[in-house]
């Protein structure tokens, strides 16, 4: 399930703000207000979207807005309530047939949950379902290096255009040398064409791709321990032995509070006892 991820925007937003206060703490509102220079602006964006448009392609182009929101977003995936699922379906294949697995199909939200189940159904080799849902896993994380490669390189031509920004409003300056009123708004594209774009990559095109790269690290991890659960159930192992091998992949603070658990509905049942 997609929950929105408050701690981008909340990032960005501090990042920004941290900035503004920075800056209003020396000059004020009118200090807040020299710092916007709408040629800046115009050169870096201007600048950074033609040199994106000129790396990719438009059906690149196109995954960039996918990629973006899903920085804004992020999966409810609970690794032991999935340990729990193959648990279930390993007591009910054992117990009934894997056909009846297709039933409880119904109730699994995860695409690729319900097609490594049916794969398992349809009395596929474990090796051959290894080899089928790993390749699904190389396509999807191959997707999604695409989509946080145009992050990547926003964050390596923004600065670039900010130095180009730079060089631009450094020329109009030393050509007008003569002209006194020139040399301010000059020098403030200046230095805040530079500006803008290291604060771009740095606070948004950066943080968005290496946000990216660490939820396909997770979610990677979490098709893993699928296919391990899946060719567990398919093998027709103990539920007992599937639950402690798929144990192995949580992490010592899962294992601590998974313990307690027990504990207390043990405790529970000895009371009721």
């Amino acid at each position: 399930m997609k929950r929105n991820d408050l701690l981008t925007p909340i990032g960005i937003f501090l990042g920004v703000t941290m900035i503004m206060v920075g800056i209003y703490s020396n000059g004020g509102f009118a200090g807040v207000l020299s710092f916007v220079q709408v040629t800046s602006i115009i050169i870096v964006l201007g600048g950074l979207s033609a040199a994106l448009l000129v790396n990719f392609n438009l059906k690149e182009m196109k995954i960039t807005w996918k990629v973006l929101k899903e920085a804004f977003n992020h999966d409810e995936q609970n690794l032991r309530e999935l340990i729990q699922l193959f648990v279930r379906l390993s007591e009910r294949a054992r117990r009934e047939g894997l056909l009846a697995l297709e039933t409880d199909l119904e109730e699994v939200e995860d695409p690729f949950i319900k097609k490594g189940i049916l794969l398992a159904v349809d009395g596929i080799e474990p090796e051959v379902i290894n080899d089928i849902m790993n390749a699904e896993i190389s396509a999807i994380e191959e997707r999604h290096t695409r989509g946080r490669a145009i992050f990547e390189k926003a964050a390596e031509y923004a600065p670039a255009w900010g130095m180009i920004g730079t060089l631009i409003g450094l020329v109009l300056m030393l050509d007008n040398l003569t002209d006194p009123s020139t040399l301010g708004p000059n020098m403030a594209v200046a230095l805040l064409t530079t500006l803008y774009g290291t604060i771009l990559a740095n606070l948004v095109f950066q943080p968005i791709a290496g946000k990216s790269e660490n939820k396909t690290e997770q979610e990677m991890f979490m098709k893993q321990v699928i296919i391990e659960g899946v060719i567990g159930v398919q093998s027709g192992q103990n539920p007992k032995i599937l639950e402690e091998k798929l144990s192995a992949f949580l992490s010592e603070d899962d294992k601590l509070q998974q313990e307690d658990e027990e504990e207390d509905f043990m405790g529970e049942a000895a009371n009721e006892a």
